[in-house]
């Protein structure tokens, strides 16, 4: 099964500030339903309090806590990410999506195959989560898109894709 990050990071890798986005770009908000429609996500607890503690429509929501109060319709806690992974491969799927937050995926990376990152060409100095370095000598830049600022889209971006070597 192939394990892949799910994420929108800024140049500086800066993916938050108090639990929220830094930004809102309406074509990564598409890019992220049609990568993840169908496939099981998994996520921390603070990423599911974020989504207002609702699981994301049309997937498999698994929540990576060590909580035993996480319940809820289309929800699955598990206690650690190999947990989810094995959750995700005996339920036949192909692909687990990890979506956050940084703590999850700076121990994802390690063993992660595919990065997906909508790349926002902006500087934020005072966010708090970020994202970890892709390390180069390890992942490959495959796939990359740009797209530029507009009227409902404050930054410059990319849609990139990753994968290990």
């Amino acid at each position: 099964m192939t394990t892949s990050l799910v994420v929108a990071a800024s140049t500086n890798n800066a993916i938050g500030k108090n639990n929220e986005l830094l930004w809102r770009l309406p074509n990564d908000m598409r890019f992220f339903k049609n990568i993840t429609w169908g496939m099981p996500v998994a996520y921390g607890r603070k990423t599911f309090e974020s989504l207002c503690s609702k699981p994301l429509n049309g997937r498999m929501n698994i929540v990576i806590t060590r909580q035993k109060d996480i319940k809820g319709d289309g929800i699955v806690s598990v206690g650690n990410l190999r947990d989810a992974e094995f959750l995700a491969a005996q339920n036949d799927y192909k692909e687990l999506m990890i979506l956050g937050g940084g703590e999850i995926y700076k121990e994802a990376i390690k063993t992660a195959d595919k990065i997906y990152i909508t790349r926002v060409h902006h500087i934020f100095e005072d966010a708090d989560t970020f994202f970890p370095v892709i390390d180069e000598s390890t992942f490959k830049l495959t796939s990359n898109q740009d797209f530029f600022k507009d009227t409902h889209h404050a930054y410059d971006y990319s849609f990139q894709v990753w994968e290990r070597l």
